[in-house]
């Protein structure tokens, strides 16, 4: 899942000096679940800046609408009207789905509401854990279905460095050490030789070298 929170209002307002018919935009899948900008906060931050216009006594029209997945092709017939009025689209989806927006409208300036995170899961209520980089080169098979991309502090792929103690990270000792959580996970599979493997060099150009990744389903 991808988890988001939303930019500081004053950010928000900041962006849209100048509009004055607002669609808010809302995206309700990924940041839905982490409570940043499904339907219900959509709602929130368009009453939001509506008290805001007015506090400021500028003549600001804001509408909201919603879509699924801002980051899929759909079908926004629905949405025609709201787009046609609006000068600017504010969307609180993840910066995929503000782009796709853009992209898809480009005769509107599109502002994003939220910071995106990360790839993450959710450990318990209102709390969750980065768990993937989309590094492009899943090696989860030899280390336990743990990722020490994302979950070590130092990206290592040949650890733990040295520097943990206690099983907790040297750069942050609430963290546990990804490592460490690496041959303990893999004791208990009894795979313990894939820890004694030393590691290929990792092939960086399937991560974020090279400009915008591609994927092409094959048929």
């Amino acid at each position: 899942m991808i988890t988001a929170t939303q930019k500081p209002l004053s950010e928000i307002w900041e962006m849209l000096k100048g509009c004055s018919r607002v669609l808010i935009l809302a995206c309700n899948t990924c940041v839905a679940v982490c409570h940043a900008g499904g339907n219900k906060e959509g709602e929130i931050l368009a009453s939001l800046l509506k008290m805001l216009a007015i506090q400021d006594e500028l003549d600001l029209e804001i509408k909201n609408n919603c879509v699924e997945k801002q980051c899929e092709q759909n079908d926004h017939s629905d949405l025609e009207d709201d787009l046609d009025w609006a000068d600017a689209i504010l969307s609180t989806a993840c910066g995929a789905g503000v782009q796709f927006i853009a992209e898809t409208y480009r005769g509107k300036p599109v502002y994003p509401a939220l910071d995106t995170c990360f790839i993450g899961v959710t450990e318990e209520k209102g709390l969750w854990t980065e768990r993937c980089q989309a590094c492009g080169n899943c090696i989860l098979g030899f280390t336990g279905g743990i990722c020490p991309i994302s979950r070590c502090a130092k990206r290592l792929l040949n650890g733990p460095c040295g520097g943990s103690t206690a099983g907790k990270c040297e750069i942050n000792p609430e963290l546990d050490c990804a490592w460490q959580l690496i041959i303990d996970r893999l004791k208990g599979l009894d795979r313990l030789e894939l820890y004694e493997q030393l590691p290929q060099v990792k092939d960086w150009s399937t991560d974020r070298a090279g400009g915008p990744r591609r994927r092409i389903l094959d048929e």
